[in-house]
């Protein structure tokens, strides 16, 4: 719409009118000194100015300085008020008799419009009159009106207020929202309420009873439901609008009928039935916070969606009834979904670890290990743990009866791991000479999924806890900033070789490995991020000691097919630190389907050498576990960004791992790095958390119920 220059303001409501209005839009108050969009005769085209012009009577006419169309207003200083006005066929504004155009949205003033002598503008032009603008115009708004009155209903009520015809069904008007006049017959208030239920915003159930729904039916009576979107809280939980069922053709009663029925579904609802409607709604949009939502509510991963349920979520071609969170995941092939939710479902038994048993002496070790971090002074500013931590498996576990064995290895272990590193793909515990004879087998911690796998494993196999607080996130985020130079020069030469030894001969300008750079610094200082390989190497200098990754060599979707390498597995060395200032223990992790589970020993009576093959000059409370670095087909691991001075031959990078760590050769031909624990050298804490956790399953042993159940499988069996 065109600006015919500065709004005048309202005396009474402040309303911002446009300049051509004589009332007030808004609250209908008179404008002192209004124009009024009027006919004036034109006079000879040498006395027009495009801006201002004043005729023979001195009246001063603004004209429309974009086209002269456009019809001139004059200035007048009274104006009778005339009871006869007419009424605009675009937007029902009614209009003083003498304007020519609509005072509220400037259309023209039609034929039918008049109810007094015509004005001299619209008279039948003559032949000796001056040539003025025609009348006729081709606004593409008339137009849009002209096909709009088509479809209008003719029972339509009068807003007092603006005079503005609304619709039969609105309880207020559509532009001032003033109520109906009550004179007005009413329509059924079920029509007005399946109007408005186009969309429902499934919001925190704590405000479930708050749930609002926007209007927006149309000329038809359909509704059409919006796609449902995703928004996290701070609380991990989603906030998701999810359409509702509608008959878009169907009569008012069958309409009637489903809202009601919908309505009594809702409220029927409750607050875990919500956060599984949200985590179905956030596998299809992609978004796992909504799924992580419904787990920490401890929800059945294995429910299954309710007729009711894909009624109120209204998307046919995405949900089924019987379908669960594992279902919608395949359909949509939500690969890091799948794995999460995979896991979970043969997790059903519940986890007791020692960190969740003891919190109190958790929260303690939580502040050991904060204190235990420092800076580095220099150059390399890096973070870096003061004190040698390693994690096992009490050797009194072996002292209790089988079954309490097995549920021990039930609630602490993830069998899931377990099985895909043993016997999907031989990754550990291949060699029976070390997971027998040596006591060096490795059994995979049960692990959380929420994003943080990696820090909660690194500190599951030193201190026995997760990462909750992000103490270990946040010197990973800061060494990575602080040394971003040094880490940046090995993370940019070990790629470049790694295309290059693939054969993928790719080079990429300075630009777009400084935004990959970035890109991996970000994912250190968001919560829940997963991680790379670049991190795995920044920990290893925290800890100080190398980390050794077992993990699947391929990703395969559920059907099993082969996606690509996973790049984890290999051995990560602190190398840019001094050898001398870290320790040759290293710690173990393995890695399946994007997600990182610690991998630790059992205690042992540390026998003296156990035909390894070398003087380890241990003592009886010394603990050697023997990781093999190799794989099942005796290929040495990879060892991780190094430089290319560093990159060799496979007898260099067999030299270089024997001076990172205390490396040695099996009778059977396996090269073996050394973890030395120590009961000693343990954390006074560490070692309270796992006696206390440790009595829980004594005293079960002890209780008789468990006895006797093992006399009757005994009995059985005989």
């Amino acid at each position: 719409m065109t600006d015919f220059g500065l709004k005048w303001s309202c005396e009474y409501c402040t309303y911002e009118n446009w300049p051509s209005a004589i009332k007030c839009t808004m609250c209908r108050a008179q404008r002192h000194n209004a124009p009024i969009i009027t006919e004036e005769p034109y006079k000879s085209s040498s006395s027009l100015d495009p801006q201002l012009c004043t005729t023979q009577g001195g009246s001063t006419l603004l004209i429309c300085p974009e086209s002269s169309a456009r019809p001139r207003v004059r200035i007048a200083d009274e104006l009778p008020e005339t009871s006869s006005k007419w009424s605009c066929q675009m937007c029902t504004y009614l209009n003083w008799q003498r304007a020519i155009r609509c005072t509220q949205c400037l259309s023209q003033r039609q034929q039918g419009s008049h109810q007094g002598p015509l004005s001299p503008l619209e008279a039948p032009q003559t032949s000796d009159s001056w040539p003025r603008p025609s009348l006729v115009t081709s606004d593409p708004c008339e137009e849009y009106n002209d096909r709009n009155r088509l479809n209008m209903h003719a029972q339509r009520w009068l807003c007092l207020a603006c005079t503005y015809e609304n619709w039969p069904k609105s309880l207020r008007c559509v532009v001032c929202d003033h109520p109906k006049p009550s004179s007005t017959p009413e329509t059924p208030q079920q029509d007005s309420e399946v109007e408005s239920a186009m969309s429902l915003s499934i919001v925190n159930e704590q405000e479930r009873d708050n749930v609002r729904t926007a209007g927006g039916g149309g000329v038809s009576g359909g509704i059409r439901g919006r796609q449902s979107t995703l928004s996290p809280t701070c609380k991990g939980q989603a906030e998701v609008k999810i359409e509702l069922a509608s008959g878009g053709v169907a009569s008012d009663n069958e309409q009637e009928a489903d809202f009601k029925k919908l309505k009594q579904i809702r409220n029927r609802m409750r607050r875990s039935d919500w956060l599984f409607l949200n985590a179905c709604a956030g596998v299809v949009e992609g978004d796992l916070a909504a799924v992580e939502a419904y787990k920490s509510s401890d929800g059945d991963i294995a429910r299954q969606l309710t007729a009711d349920e894909v009624r109120i979520l209204n998307r046919p071609s995405a949900f089924d009834a019987g379908f669960t969170l594992v279902h919608l995941a395949i359909r949509f092939q939500r690969q890091d979904m799948l794995a999460v939710l995979l896991t979970e479902v043969s997790q059903q038994t519940a986890k007791c670890i020692p960190a969740l048993v003891c919190p109190e002496l958790t929260e303690q070790i939580r502040r050991e290990v904060a204190a235990a971090l420092h800076r580095r002074k220099g150059e390399f500013p890096c973070y870096f743990f003061t004190d040698l931590i390693t994690f096992t498996l009490p050797a009194d576990i072996e002292d209790l009866s089988p079954n309490v064995q097995e549920k021990l290895f039930d609630e602490i272990l993830d069998r899931d791991v377990q099985k895909e590193l043993e016997e999907e793909s031989p990754i550990i515990n291949w060699s029976l000479e070390l997971g027998t004879r040596l006591d060096s087998r490795l059994y995979a911690l049960w692990n959380r999924t929420a994003g943080d796998c990696l820090l909660d494993s690194v500190l599951q196999a030193t201190w026995g806890i997760y990462d909750k607080d992000s103490v270990l996130r946040k010197s990973l985020n800061d060494s990575l900033h602080d040394c971003s130079h040094w880490f940046y020069t090995r993370w940019k030469e070990w790629e470049s070789w790694y295309s290059q030894s693939f054969g993928l001969h790719f080079s990429l300008r300075e630009e777009q490995w400084q935004e990959d750079w970035a890109f991996i610094l970000s994912l250190a200082s968001q919560p829940g991020a997963s991680l790379e390989q670049t991190h795995v190497f920044v920990l290893a200098h925290i800890l100080r000691r190398p980390i050794i990754v077992y993990g699947v060599k391929y990703y395969k979707s559920f059907r099993g097919e082969t996606l690509g390498y996973t790049r984890f597995q290999g051995v990560y060395l602190p190398l840019l630190w001094e050898q001398s200032f870290c320790w040759k223990s290293p710690i173990a992790l393995g890695y399946t389907r994007g997600h990182f589970s610690a991998l630790v020993a059992m205690e042992n009576d540390g026998y003296d050498n156990r035909g390894a093959g070398a003087n380890l000059n241990t003592d009886d409370d010394v603990t050697v576990t023997f990781l093999p670095l190799v794989d099942s087909e005796r290929k040495l691991l990879h060892i991780h960004f190094l430089s290319a001075q560093e990159m060799g031959t496979e007898e260099q990078q067999e030299r270089m791992l024997r001076q990172w760590m205390d490396c040695c050769v099996t009778e059977g031909g396996v090269l073996v790095a050394m973890q030395k624990s120590s009961r000693r050298r343990n954390h006074p804490l560490v070692t309270q958390m796992v006696e206390k956790w440790l009595d829980g399953y004594r005293q079960l042993a002890a209780c008789p119920t468990l006895s006797d159940g093992e006399e009757e499988e005994e009995d059985e069996d005989e």
